[in-house]
């Protein structure tokens, strides 16, 4: 296992572990790492501090209130968190398929329901000329269906 120290592109920090050094590289590569705080996948590793150890045993660190990553820490974090329940919640995830099914409720082919899914830059931008009300999420959402 290896620990590191990421940085996103909004610049916040967080630490993950990993399997390895190439277990990162794949995951990145794929797209699965993201911000603990705001879902962007644009992360990199930031600089750290490596931890040596010596022959002594290891002092007690000082007590310093943790955070885990896995909770919101901030008002807006914890609102972002809410939101994404609600989503997830009370919308079905359609994958890739997220471009043509909103196309075709729109149009009238489908019932209306609440969607989520993925469109490319180029989808999303015909939904929109076209007047398909879509919006984009400011998190990732969980790919399983509800």
């Amino acid at each position: 296992m290896i620990k590191y120290s990421l940085i996103c592109a909004e610049k916040h920090r967080f630490d993950s572990w990993f399997a390895s050094a190439a277990g990162f590289d794949s995951l990145k590569a794929a797209g699965m790492v993201s911000c603990a705080v705001c879902g962007s996948t644009s992360v990199e590793k930031a600089i750290m501090a490596p931890s040596v150890r010596s022959g002594e045993p290891a002092a007690e660190p000082a007590a310093t209130p943790q955070h885990p990553l896995s909770e919101p820490s901030s008002p807006v974090e914890r609102a972002l968190a809410e939101l994404r329940r609600h989503v997830e919640a009370t919308s079905d995830y359609v994958g890739g398929d997220f471009a043509r099914m909103a196309r075709e409720m729109h149009n009238g082919e489908a019932p209306e329901r609440a969607i989520r899914g993925e469109a490319d830059l180029q989808q999303a931008r015909s939904l929109l000329e076209d007047g398909v009300p879509i919006t984009p999420l400011p998190f990732m959402t969980s790919r399983r269906t509800s």
